[in-house]
């Protein structure tokens, strides 16, 4: 398959660090070095069904084509105000669409696992044009008391348009159980039968467990795929990886040994955007003319479970 369109929304509310100092025991300075970030866009009356539709039907018509067109719609989100339908479904009904789509939950790699998810498809022979969107929405699974974690995270939704193609190289998922790394909890509906403790949780994460587990898989499953289809980290022209903090990226660039030109980031302006994040740098970086055709891309995630997973594809 290759990718023909993208799309992506971001909220209009602009949280800055200053704005988060004002009730938040933090500042700036506190965190623009550590995560490098300096402000972040967050849901305030906007519907993330509405974002993930809108970023739909930008990417639709990026691609030149139009929701009837489409075989399948693959959604990748955490959490939003349904449980049920699933999002995809929502989103097929906003945008016209009349295809089968699923939603599934990979944390931040969802936008990677979405893509192997529909590479099967394509190579099944069973679609001819597929949407992925990343929909997603952090800041309210977050503490807004809790500086170390609510600092980190920003809203928005992209989306990918894909067709059959042969540009996808190769596809590298991976997985390692962690479940007290980084967490949330929300307490069902009891039943008269619930006889355990249960209770919310907001988002908890254990900062230097996460960093090291970002670095190591996102370096490892690069390198992998490099090795895997005989390329040199110097043949990438693009890396897009996760905007989850610099000092992660940074030390993904060191270890691949490339410049920093290579790597455009958007963290600074958008914090971490769960899935999302990927999809929306690379509709940035394809509408500002920045990929050329034939141009090696190498775009990599990493999240809760941990999971991560890792893409080479060319323009």
């Amino acid at each position: 398959m290759k990718i023909t369109g993208t799309g992506s929304v971001l909220p209009k509310k602009i949280v800055t660090n200053d704005m988060l100092s004002e009730f938040l025991d933090t500042s700036d300075a506190w965190i623009y070095p550590r995560t490098g970030i300096r402000y972040r866009h967050v849901i305030s009356d906007e519907k993330l069904e509405d974002m993930a539709a809108e970023a739909s039907v930008k990417a639709l018509e990026n691609a030149g084509i139009k929701a009837e067109d489409l075989d399948m719609i693959i959604c990748s989100n955490v959490v939003n105000e349904y449980v049920t339908p699933s999002l995809s479904c929502i989103v097929q009904g906003a945008i016209g669409a009349t295809c089968p789509c699923l939603d599934i939950n990979c944390a931040c790699a969802g936008f990677i696992y979405a893509l192997d998810i529909a590479e099967s498809h394509f190579k099944a022979g069973k679609v001819k044009n597929v949407l992925v969107v990343c929909a997603e929405e952090p800041s309210r699974m977050t503490s807004w008391k809790d500086r170390s974690v609510c600092v980190l995270f920003g809203d928005g939704a992209g989306a990918a348009v894909l067709t059959e193609g042969d540009n996808i190289k190769g596809i590298k998922l991976s997985a390692a159980s962690a479940t007290d790394k980084l967490y949330e909890k929300r307490i069902l509906e009891p039943t008269p039968y619930v006889a355990k403790e249960e209770e919310n949780v907001p988002l908890q994460m254990k900062g230097q467990d996460v960093f090291k587990f970002a670095v190591k898989a996102s370096s490892g499953d690069i390198k992998y795929l490099l090795d895997k289809l005989g390329m040199d980290a110097g043949d990438v022209k693009w890396y897009l990886l996760h905007q989850a903090n610099m000092r992660i990226i940074n030390s993904i660039r060191d270890f691949l040994g490339q410049p920093e030109e290579k790597f455009p980031t958007n963290v600074e302006s958008h914090g971490n955007s769960s899935s999302a994040s990927c999809p929306i740098l690379l509709d940035e970086c394809n509408r500002k003319g920045l990929f050329k055709p034939g141009d090696i891309l190498a775009l990599s995630a990493f999240g809760a479970g941990f999971i991560s997973g890792a893409v080479i594809l060319e323009w």
